[in-house]
């Protein structure tokens, strides 16, 4: 069976985010001044083949622990579809 991970990973909010600071000011230089915060992470999509959803769950955190996000300055949250 084939599953979607979706994936956000994320600076984690005890560190600064110089490119969300960074588009933070452009907006204010554009005028937009309602935006309070902006934090800039990445999105990545896996396309899995496993037995479960439990499974497919289990192999994306694995790819995410061992590669897709560095755990020391960055949060993960994956989800299956």
């Amino acid at each position: 069976m084939t599953f979607t991970a979706h994936i956000n990973v994320m600076p984690l909010k005890e560190l600064l985010d110089p490119q969300g600071k960074a588009v933070m000011s452009g907006l204010k230089n554009l005028g937009i001044t309602q935006i309070n915060d902006v934090r800039i992470g990445k999105h990545i999509i896996l396309h899995i083949e496993a037995a479960t959803k439990e499974e497919a769950q289990t192999l994306a955190e694995n790819a995410c622990q061992k590669l897709l996000a560095n755990q020391v300055m960055e949060s993960f949250e994956v989800t299956i579809q």
